[in-house]
């Protein structure tokens, strides 16, 4: 199988190239050279932001396509165009951010799509632009030829968002930790390996339309996440779960501030925690179990530094610790200050 990713070094790129590589298929790495790309895979080099950023692709013929792009859907667009007739199959990896807000809980993938999306359109927001992007494949290679990957939360080794990394440096860092709550959170996530492996199977046999891909609603529970998260790390942090009124009476935004949680019964916890993934899972989808994908995220941090990359195109995430320290007293844990610095640990 000749493969063609457009960007391969980093997170869901560089899990679908790994991922094909390990298949035995032939992988071009189309990107900016800013990274390299996996050894065994071949690059070339363009920018499709910039004029004449596409030359390296008018020539060649691959059996598919992989796109992660998420920006402005006309580079999605044009690359598209130029690919028609030379590739077999254009997947592209959007979000399941493309339905109409709010969405109904349990959503599939008939469910209403957000409007004014369009693959001429500028940058317009994530939504628009994921949605505009699938529009693009759809108008050059057709429905059948056409599959679009509605991700939801991803996780993993290469995560360049700071989600799970933040939660790993946080448990490492010790002391009492704010855990919020309720324990048994539902979280729906999808390992990125889990994500590579499902696509190329995929693609491999044919596959065409939207799917939404990510784990099985409950795939995992916030207190499975955190407590794994300081099992890896030594376990010398202290989970402290506090309410989430208190969390958000503090003031703190979910999901930013505190990556990966939304509190309960809020339209967020709907659109991200409750998509319904029958569809993928009928045609293969395997989800490992949480413990792997924060065991496999430590030891890739490790192996780097310590310190995860971040896309400059999306905004940070964690939370200070002056403010965690401020919630966890008003939830009545009694902190002790620090001989060396004097603050809350």
């Amino acid at each position: 199988m000749r493969l063609l990713t457009l960007g391969g070094t980093e997170f869901v790129g560089r899990a679908v190239v790994e991922a094909a590589l390990r298949r035995g298929w032939d992988v071009t790495v189309f990107h900016r050279g800013r990274h390299p790309a996996p050894p065994g895979a071949r690059s070339l080099h363009g920018d499709r932001t910039a004029p004449g950023g596409l030359a390296a692709l008018a020539e060649g013929t691959w059996d598919a396509v992989v796109d992660t792009w998420s920006a402005a859907p006309g580079a999605v667009r044009d690359t598209a165009r130029l690919l028609r007739g030379r590739a077999g199959r254009y997947a592209y990896i959007s979000s399941c951010s493309v339905y109409a807000w709010p969405p109904a809980p349990g959503y599939t993938e008939d469910a209403p799509l957000v409007a004014d999306a369009s693959p001429d359109a500028g940058p317009s927001g994530y939504a628009r632009d994921k949605r505009g992007g699938e529009l693009a494949v759809l108008d050059a290679f057709g429905g059948d030829a056409s599959l679009l990957v509605r991700a939801g939360l991803i996780l993993g080794p290469y995560e360049n968002v700071g989600r799970l990394p933040w939660w790993l440096g946080r448990a490492a860092r010790g002391g009492p930790m704010l855990a919020p709550g309720p324990r048994d959170l539902p979280l729906q996530f999808i390992d990125v390996r889990d994500l590579a492996e499902w696509l190329l199977g995929a693609v491999a046999r044919g596959l065409g339309g939207p799917f939404n891909v990510t784990g099985p609603q409950g795939h995992a529970t916030m207190e499975e996440l955190l407590r794994e998260c300081v099992r890896v790390t030594g376990g010398a942090a202290e989970l402290c779960w506090t309410p989430p009124e208190t969390v958000l009476a503090a003031g703190v935004e979910p999901w930013t501030q505190l990556p990966v949680w939304v509190p309960p019964g809020s339209v967020l916890h709907d659109e991200v925690y409750r998509a319904d993934v029958s569809r993928a899972l009928a045609t293969g989808l395997r989800c490992r179990p949480v413990a792997e994908t924060v065991a496999a995220t430590r030891d890739w941090l490790e192996s780097i530094g310590g310190t995860a990359p971040r896309r400059p195109d999306r905004p940070p995430v964690g939370l200070a610790p002056e403010t965690e320290a401020e919630v966890l007293a008003a939830g009545g844990v009694r902190l002790t200050p620090s001989p060396a610095r004097g603050a809350a640990q």
